[in-house]
C-alpha cells in the first residue's frame, strides 16, 4: 500500500510519480509533495531545499 497523501494509482513501484506537471515553467509536482525543477533541485513538503545536482562544466559534451 501506497504510504503517499493522497495515496498514489496502485503500481508495482514504490518511486513517487507525477500528479502535475509544468514544463513550461520548469517544475512538477509529485505525489509525495515534493517540487520538482528542470535544474535538478526539489523543494520538500516540510520547506527545505535540495539544491541542483550539476556536472562539473568538464564533464559536460561538446557539440562540434
Amino acid at each position: 500500500m501506497c504510504a503517499h497523501q493522497p495515496s498514489c494509482p496502485r503500481t508495482e513501484s514504490r518511486v513517487p510519480h507525477v500528479v502535475a506537471a509544468h514544463p513550461e515553467q520548469g517544475w512538477s509536482l509529485l505525489c509525495d509533495g515534493v517540487i520538482v525543477f528542470d535544474d535538478t533541485g526539489e523543494l520538500l513538503p516540510d520547506g527545505r531545499v535540495v539544491t541542483p545536482h550539476r556536472l562539473p562544466a568538464e564533464n559536460l559534451a561538446v557539440a562540434a
